[in-house]
């Protein structure tokens, strides 16, 4: 792929011109947009607004060195995260509500873009960490392309729903050095309820994961603790679905290498529309919490992740 070891790979297309020519195919996606699992068909580049909330325009919500990511991200410089707004997914339960369902904002071009990127190589960070990045994925690309041509040497972090095309993530073979996905739902009805549209979750993540891990292998540290290549997945534990977390932490088992990197985060709050939601208008327990990590051992998974157990009993 990359001609030395400590590149990142999207450096090999840049220099052929490949990566300019999958931002173009990408962009093709967008004129009935098929880029997202949703294929809801908006005229984006004729200024119609897809499923997702966003057109043709980007919409960047902030960019900044990142410090609450997993810890192989941070480093000393921290994540140099660039956050999207809208997003194909619409939990009902979001933290970031006013990102994920924002009234169309302040525009930003490809250039302005690739800026951000060399701007948070020059404060320090580790990587280039784009937040909900499936709907602006062309724009993406190709501001990679223009940063690359202007000395930006970052892994690129993909933060995604999972919720993934396998026709979009075979573009980004080559692209993306590491993959921070999500695993939210193991069942389909659930997916439903709490993002509408969305039955296909499950099945759709799964192969989505099978594909990243197929890119990019295990994430595995450095000598300096820092992951630059890899998979890394997250799963959110919610109340009141301990068949859900367990089912998600037995598929992984059973479809990845065991070491795979797995962060089992105990931060849900109801946020958002969650309070119309009885099953999850509550926090989760310690004891929610405690068994999925018990499951985690019991499945045999040998590199998890763990956040502070909740309080509450």
């Amino acid at each position: 792929m990359a001609t030395n070891k400590n590149e990142p790979t999207y450096l090999t297309l840049h220099r052929s011109g490949e990566l300019g020519r999958r931002g173009q195919r990408l962009r093709r996606l967008m004129v009935a947009c098929e880029l997202c699992p949703r294929l809801c068909g908006a005229r984006r580049l004729e200024g119609e607004f897809g499923e997702c909330g966003a057109d043709a325009d980007l919409e960047v919500a902030a960019h900044h060195p990142h410090f609450g990511e997993e810890r192989p991200l941070v480093g000393a410089g921290g994540s140099g995260t660039i956050f999207f707004a809208h997003c194909s997914l619409q939990c009902v339960f979001c933290f970031n509500r006013e990102i994920s369902r924002a009234a169309p904002g302040p525009r930003s071009t490809v250039k302005d873009l690739a800026a951000m990127m060399l701007a948070l190589q020059e404060q320090g960070c580790e990587n280039i960490n784009i937040v909900t990045p499936t709907h602006y994925v062309a724009h993406l690309l190709l501001a990679l392309d223009d940063a690359a041509g202007r000395g930006l040497r970052l892994p690129l972090v993909y933060n995604t729903s999972g919720w993934e095309r396998q026709k979009v993530l075979r573009l980004l073979d080559g692209v993306v050095d590491v993959y921070l996905a999500d695993f939210k739902f193991a069942d389909a009805a659930k997916a439903e309820e709490y993002a509408e549209g969305t039955a296909s979750y499950p099945e759709v993540t799964e192969a989505a994961l099978l594909e990243m891990q197929r890119q990019v292998g295990v994430a595995r540290p450095a000598v300096d603790g820092l992951v630059r290549r890899g998979l890394m997945i997250r799963h959110l534990v919610m109340p009141g679905d301990r068949e859900g977390t367990r089912a998600v932490i037995d598929w992984i088992a059973a479809h990845l290498p065991l070491d795979t990197r797995l962060t089992l985060m105990s931060q849900y709050r109801p946020a958002g529309e969650a309070l119309a939601h009885p099953a999850i208008a509550r926090g989760i327990t310690r004891y929610e919490y405690a068994d999925a990590v018990r499951w985690a051992r019991e499945a045999g998974l040998a590199n998890v992740d763990l956040q502070p157990s909740p309080r509450a009993g």
